[in-house]
């Protein structure tokens, strides 16, 4: 009876958010209710030209990080993004540049949450970020593979690691099809993949 109050209760918060409410709104309601309405997890669609990728975010374990993505989801930041760096052995990274190759200004940084237990193993989505491991703003990578060796260490520069958020749930085809995308040097696409929208969906 617990564990569906917990779930009801997140579907609640969830359902306010995607009802219209501001972000703001929503932070203060849920900030002011009972722990387990902070207890959810949010689906997003994310539509590229090599199809649509679906992912579960995990705002129990990441809930600083899911919240940063979600600002960016909902001001459109990610729409006409492409997947500027793709390494077929070890991720695909995107949500930063723009079709030429111009860097889009992310002035949300976000906490690294990387010491929440998730690992970066394939079909994992984690934050990309500077040597800073507190620098992280819009930019994420697909693990296509696992690399333990991006996990968390210790609180410290080198151990940080970096943080998982989420999962793909639908759409692997299209992340090996992106990674298997040829690349000229810099490890830029040679096709311009590009993300035409991100939304939350129930």
């Amino acid at each position: 009876m617990k564990n569906n109050l917990k779930t009801l209760f997140g579907v609640f918060a969830a359902t306010l958010l995607l009802a219209g409410c501001s972000r703001a709104e929503v932070e203060a309601k849920v900030e002011n209710a009972p722990a387990t309405t902070k207890e959810t997890n949010v689906m997003i669609l994310m539509k590229t030209t090599k199809g649509d990728i679906k992912i579960e975010l995990d705002a129990v374990k990441a809930p600083k990080t899911v919240a940063n993505i979600l600002k960016y989801v909902e001001s459109g930041h990610y729409s006409g993004t492409i997947f500027h760096r793709v390494i077929s052995n070890f991720m695909i990274q995107g949500g930063g540049h723009t079709a030429n190759m111009m860097e889009k200004k992310a002035p949300n940084k976000v906490e690294n949450e990387a010491n929440n237990g998730l690992k970066n193993v394939r079909g994992s989505i984690a934050m990309a970020r500077t040597s800073d491991p507190h620098s992280a703003g819009a930019q994420f990578f697909i693990n296509v593979v696992d690399n333990g060796f991006l996990d968390f260490k210790a609180p410290t520069q080198q151990g940080w690691g970096y943080c998982v958020f989420g999962k793909v749930v639908e759409g692997m085809d299209v992340v090996d099809a992106i990674r298997n995308t040829p690349t000229a040097p810099g490890d830029v696409p040679k096709e311009t993949i590009t993300i035409t929208e991100v939304s939350v969906i129930k």
